[in-house]
């Protein structure tokens, strides 16, 4: 898709500073962090929101995000998806929220 943010990010038209990177997914930081530690895991190819993805492909991008978390943030860490405008989404291609690095609170709001 030419016009998603995401799309141009995953294929480095827009430059990022990745923390994790294969084949299938890309992590990078999210430039409106709402944690000490924002990140956000994307798959390259497109989805517009987590109900279009297959679920090998959201099992490789929940894993890549655990992992990355367990990595990053040792002291715990969520991850988030939102889907939809009532769900919070604010660009149309599946991303998971990667917070941390502050203790976190429930409900989150």
């Amino acid at each position: 898709m030419t016009d998603c943010l995401f799309c141009k990010i995953a294929s480095h038209d827009i430059p990022v500073k990745a923390v994790y990177e294969d084949d299938l997914c890309l992590v990078f930081p999210d430039i409106h962090p709402q944690a000490p530690t924002h990140l956000l895991v994307i798959p390259k190819q497109h989805f517009a929101k987590v109900t279009e993805a297959t679920a090998s492909l959201l099992g490789h991008v929940l894993k890549t995000a655990a992992d990355v978390g367990s990595g990053e943030l040792p002291g715990g860490f969520r991850i988030v998806v939102n889907t939809g405008a009532d769900g919070g989404q604010t660009v149309d291609h599946l991303h998971l929220h990667l917070l941390g690095g502050r203790s976190m609170h429930w409900p989150p709001g």
